[in-house]
């Protein structure tokens, strides 16, 4: 169960654009902030070698895989690579069910209710609310009355450690963080700073909410 990696912190560190002569530093930074769940997305640098290279160093602690996924075959060369987490910014079934016959996670895209029922019944692991930016706290509180309550709900988009705590009122399971978090060439105690800031946000989020239940 993907809920595994997702109790302790669900935060999905998104390194687009990562090269992968950085890749261990920046592992190593989001480590020490508690993350568990890093996606290396295809359209950077060699990306099958940034996810080699993490999942051989972390792949006992954190869940490694790709992101923007778009094509079947990509999903033999990830698992290849020591990946066990597809991430879509679509829900194209076809890659769902090549993903879950492989035995990997998959965390397709969905922008609308259809989209994210029938990503699960595909077997989704999770769902990604992408672009958050379009999603709001409303609409995703609106969409956590009739998905069910097991399923995370991922917002993804424009995400900072601001913003989080009306998802979080609303039923978010997590985040999945990308430029707030990581740009390629961004320093190493940058990174790990921010990855801090996004953990305490989480967490402060999640104590906010027990207060009020």
């Amino acid at each position: 169960m993907i809920r595994a990696w997702l109790d302790t912190l669900p935060l999905v560190a998104i390194l687009r654009g990562v090269q992968p002569d950085e890749a261990l530093n920046v592992g190593h930074a989001l480590r020490d902030a508690a993350f568990r769940v890093i996606e290396v997305p295809m359209n950077s640098p060699e990306p099958l070698d940034s996810i080699r290279q993490l999942a051989s160093a972390f792949g006992e602690h954190c869940l490694i895989g790709a992101g923007t996924v778009l094509r079947i075959e990509h999903v033999a060369q990830i698992a290849a690579a020591g990946g066990r987490l597809i991430v879509m910014p679509h829900a194209d079934v076809a890659v769902i069910t090549a993903a879950k016959r492989a035995g990997l996670y998959c965390v397709p895209g969905v922008a609308t209710p259809t989209e994210a029922f029938a990503a699960i019944h595909a077997g989704a692991d999770a769902i990604k609310l992408f672009p958050a930016e379009q999603l709001t706290p409303a609409v995703l509180k609106a969409w956590r009355a009739v998905i069910p309550r097991d399923l995370a709900m991922l917002p993804v988009g424009g995400i900072t450690p601001e913003t989080m705590a009306p998802y979080i009122a609303a039923g978010a399971g997590g985040f999945g963080l990308g430029s707030a978090l990581y740009v390629p060439g961004r320093d190493t105690d940058d990174i790990r700073r921010r990855a801090h800031a996004f953990a305490q946000a989480w967490k402060a989020g999640i104590a906010s909410e027990g207060t009020h239940a």
